[in-house]
């Protein structure tokens, strides 16, 4: 029997090659264009936006793999869009997975076809990767909705968004202990405000700060079981590495692109640099550690689509980290590759080097991955 290789979850079938062939074609239309507003409002029209969320809401019926598809080859056009993470991977997978009809119908076709956005705030100044130590607190109101306090801080494009997906906790009537729940906040909601974050960082999405004083919510603002606690929020999570992995493999395919082309055709001495292997095996190199890279997230979008949230998670965790570190090496060789030029804004490749690290930080940093793996895969003791 022949294998068909298409078949394979870690290659691309006919259906997904077509996708990455149209959104690179899109992508190329824009380049490093700035204009994410434009970029964000055709993407949305053409379908690329929601081909993760269910047709019967207006998405494309795909799931996490081919949303990753999108991203990256937005990002090895040299436009990403760091939204996609949040709006349609984070919170539309969410509320797709555990909202209500009503939750859905308002939420779903927006987040599909770009006409709505929404940011996801979990991150607080004291609690950093530690989920557990989230003070946002959630309490029962009168009306029998709830009242909603806490801060939290490095969340994207909150002013570009309708409505913000809150990591929040409530109290267990049972124990008492608190347990993560998730809230739908809309922007204009009393006692919802922001504050910019000033980031030395070039992207067109900002960062800011959420300080939540006692917001007044409907009971239909809770996204899912008051019970499912973990379940839930990790439901998001594992997309969210996974697109981060897709971000950072589409700005190291667009950053090897440059220095590619920029060797095959600089020439000092009798041959173009790209002759000598000081130019071309690192950048061979790099170009090897972004396909393996690669390879680690599409296996991580297919469990996580199959419905495996424990492997997609060892699988996540571990594409992100691949695909940090490939993009930061792939960055660094470019800029090298071009010397001085590399520092150019004709370039535009030193804005990289800041950009490419925010895949081993954001939205954890590869020391807690490392943990995760060491203590999850290896079962080797924890230190804390």
């Amino acid at each position: 029997m022949t294998h068909d290789p298409s078949t394979s979850p870690l290659i691309d079938g006919p259906e997904r090659t077509a996708l990455r062939s149209a959104v690179a074609a899109f992508a190329k239309r824009y380049g490093s264009d700035e204009n994410t507003a434009e970029l964000w409002a055709e993407a949305g029209k053409l379908g690329y936006l929601g081909v993760n969320l269910p047709e019967e809401y207006g998405g494309g019926g795909g799931g996490i793999a081919e949303l990753s598809v999108v991203l990256e080859e937005l990002g090895a056009a040299g436009c990403p869009l760091l939204m996609l993470i949040v709006s349609p991977a984070i919170c539309g997978t969410v509320i797709a997975r555990f909202g209500t009809e009503e939750q859905k119908r308002a939420w779903l076709p927006g987040l599909a076809n770009g006409s709505k956005t929404m940011a996801f705030g979990i991150t607080e100044p004291d609690a950093g990767s530690n989920s557990h130590r989230i003070t946002t607190t959630a309490r029962r109101a009168p009306d029998g909705g709830w009242l909603l306090t806490g801060r939290k801080v490095f969340i994207s494009g909150v002013d570009i968004s309708d409505a913000t997906l809150i990591v929040g906790r409530t109290e267990d009537a049972r124990t008492g202990r608190l347990k993560p729940c998730l809230f739908i906040v809309e922007r204009g909601a009393p006692g919802f405000s922001y504050r910019h974050i000033p980031m030395e960082l070039a992207a067109a999405e900002k960062q800011f700060e959420v300080v939540l004083d006692d917001v007044p919510l409907p009971a239909e603002a809770l996204v899912g079981d008051e019970d499912a606690g973990l379940l839930q929020l990790f439901a998001g999570l594992n997309p969210e590495r996974i697109m981060t992995a897709a971000f950072a493999l589409g700005m190291g395919r667009y950053a090897l692109a440059k220095a590619v082309e920029y060797a095959r055709v600089r020439q000092v001495w009798k041959e173009p640099i790209g002759a000598h292997q000081a130019v071309a095996h690192p950048l061979a190199q790099a170009h090897i550690e972004v396909e393996l890279a690669r390879l680690m997230m599409a296996k991580a979008a297919h469990l996580y689509d199959a419905g495996d949230d424990a492997g997609a998670g060892e699988a996540a965790n571990m594409a992100k980290y691949a695909a940090g570190e490939a993009a930061v090496k792939a960055v660094d060789q470019a800029v090298h590759t071009l010397g001085g030029n590399g520092l150019t804004v004709e370039y535009g490749l030193a804005k990289l080097v800041t950009a490419a690290r925010v895949a081993r930080i954001a939205p954890v940093s590869r020391e807690m991955i490392l943990n995760f793996v060491s203590h999850q895969t290896l079962g080797l003791p924890k230190s804390y």
